[in-house]
């Protein structure tokens, strides 16, 4: 089974939290100080907010995969479609170690295909982070926030990067070289 994934940012967690709690009568499966995340069943929905985005609103929208074949049915229907593709590989981000790649549509929004292989504690681990810390994706992404992909340098990043990163863009972390190969996903 595969299911549809959503993530925004918002500025208020726990007012965030009250209102999709109540708009989906279920409680999220995940909360963290900057993060929470609904398994929903009907219909099949991993919706995931967070408060590490520079501006609220969609992140990034993606599809969940239950196995590897699945990740590699969609990662095979891209690559035949020709779609510009990002292959990340094994990943952490989200309290959640994976393995994804990500597409951009026409509107140059960010679709991220994942299988998440096991939780963690941590948003990110610390290999990830000093190995280009946050996003990275196909050209032609318009992405802003942190977990959305982004493939040019903006301004100095003030979103989920640590602050002493030597990557820069919007809230987003890019490489500096903007090498799409060279950077890692946060979510």
């Amino acid at each position: 089974m595969k299911r549809f994934h959503v993530h925004l940012h918002v500025t208020d967690l726990a007012q965030s939290v009250t209102f999709y709690s109540r708009l989906f009568a279920a409680d999220p499966v995940r909360t963290e100080a900057d993060y929470a995340k609904w398994m929903l069943e009907d219909p099949p929905v991993n919706f995931a907010i967070s408060t590490r985005g520079e501006q609220p609103g969609i992140d990034h929208l993606g599809i969940q995969t239950d196995n590897a074949e699945e990740l590699q049915a969609l990662k095979d229907r891209a690559t035949v479609a020709d779609m510009s593709l990002l292959d990340e590989g094994a990943t952490t981000c989200c309290y959640a170690r994976s393995e994804k790649h990500w597409i951009t549509d026409p509107q140059g929004i960010a679709w991220e295909h994942f299988h998440t292989l096991g939780n963690i504690p941590v948003f990110r681990e610390k290999a990830d982070e000093a190995s280009a810390a946050a996003c990275c994706a196909p050209s032609g992404a318009t992405a802003t926030n942190c977990c959305a992909p982004a493939t040019e340098a903006l301004a100095p990043a003030t979103g989920c990067c640590p602050s002493t990163s030597s990557v820069t863009a919007g809230a987003c972390c890019v490489p500096s070289s903007t090498t799409p190969s060279s950077a890692t996903s946060c979510c």
